[in-house]
């Protein structure tokens, strides 16, 4: 018996190993254009006794379009373990950051850093939430059971937005300020890498994995103009 369970513990601990070892990267680089076509958003109105919205149109922060993409693999799925706790702030009437990515099953927190009210809420189909009113100081917390794209507003502040994009997959990240990224201790095999971004949507490739090395897959984004 114990020849037994020593030679099973050898192959199981080999087994580990040799697929721990097997494992490739991929890197790569998102280059955003502009397309023709200009965005036009139309911002919900509310009319609150409490909120006075501003009557001429505030300038806004440059828009940084790398930091509102995301890329990660599709198809493979979580680790045990994998969820984890992450947090969008609400700070200075915006939402800090702009994008987050969180594995299934995770808990994002809505901390309140105004001196405020806000009213946190998504009409996505992804998760559908509102957490009511609530002042500086005080947070909520929301768990997300599926994957998709979370879009998130404030029912006091128009003006804000964000979107909590949501994986099944251990794989993700986002990429530098020069558009660059990279995905390490991937199986070998064809993998599905997407590119997503807040305005332009998803974009998808395929590549071929190798068990060792790394293969190099590039994304051309067009971006729309902002008014």
């Amino acid at each position: 018996m114990y020849r037994i369970r020593t030679i099973i513990g050898w192959c199981l601990g080999t087994c580990i190993w040799t697929s721990a070892s097997l494992a490739g990267d991929i890197t790569g680089r998102v280059v955003i254009t502009r397309s023709l076509t200009r965005e036009r958003v139309t911002l919900p109105a509310y009319q609150l006794r409490t909120t006075a919205l501003p009557s001429k149109k505030q300038s806004l922060p440059a828009v940084d379009e790398f930091g509102r993409l995301a890329i990660y693999l599709e198809g493979l799925q979580l680790p045990e373990g994998t969820p984890v706790q992450a947090q969008l702030d609400q700070r200075n009437t915006r939402f800090e950051p702009e994008i987050l990515v969180v594995p299934v099953g995770s808990t994002v927190s809505f901390p309140n850093s105004d001196p405020v009210f806000h009213n946190v809420f998504s009409l996505s189909n992804a998760k559908q939430f509102d957490l009511g009113y609530y002042p500086a100081g005080q947070s909520r917390t929301v768990k997300f059971h599926r994957p998709g794209v979370v879009q998130v507003y404030c029912h006091l502040h128009p003006q804000m937005s964000a979107a909590i994009l949501v994986v099944s997959s251990a794989w993700h990240t986002k990429p530098q300020k020069d558009g660059t990224f990279s995905l390490s201790g991937i199986p070998p095999g064809t993998q599905t890498v997407v590119a997503w971004h807040k305005s332009a949507g998803f974009f998808k490739r395929k590549v071929e994995v190798s068990e060792t090395g790394s293969v190099e897959v590039d994304f051309t984004i067009p971006i729309r103009d902002q008014e």
